[in-house]
């Protein structure tokens, strides 16, 4: 039972992040990850180290209210490697819309993630991911599309 608590506590922590990118909520998304992680977004493309690094890009690369981004993990495979390490992979689906630059990109792509367990809790050391696909749509192209609802937090 105490594998399968811990194993739950890395996917809420997996869900935590993905709903603070999505919802912009730069503070708590902090909060996930140790203050030495380092990310791989983009088969490497975009490599950062150190938790302010990777909040920096975040904020600049997502953070206007109009940059709306859909991202769904699934299908988690948890190893825990010791009582304070454990390793992930998951498969992700992600749709960002971004009116301003006009475009519609999908994708999907599998990350990788190390985690470790600090003060009791689990935090992200490494998350990365490499892309299985991504289709980008040039949103000119859907005269119609209208964009009747969007998510941006003050937080």
């Amino acid at each position: 039972m105490h594998e399968l608590r811990e194993i739950e506590a890395i996917k809420r922590l997996k869900y935590r992040y993905m709903r603070c990118l999505d919802q912009k909520r730069w503070a708590e998304l902090g909060e996930c990850f140790t203050d030495d992680a380092r990310t791989s977004y983009g088969d490497g493309k975009y490599a950062f180290e150190g938790r302010e690094a990777i909040l920096g890009f975040l904020v600049a690369a997502m953070g206007r209210p109009s940059f709306l981004s859909s991202h769904r993990v699934h299908h988690p495979e948890i190893d825990l490697v010791s009582p304070t390490t454990a390793r992930g992979t998951w498969a992700l689906e992600d749709l960002v819309l971004d009116p301003e630059r006009a475009v519609l990109i999908r994708g999907a792509a599998f990350y990788t993630d190390e985690y470790v367990k600090q003060d009791d809790r689990w935090l992200i050391a490494f998350t990365g991911y490499a892309r299985s696909f991504e289709y980008v749509e040039q949103l000119s192209a859907r005269p119609g599309l209208r964009i009747t609802a969007g998510y941006a937090s003050d937080a």
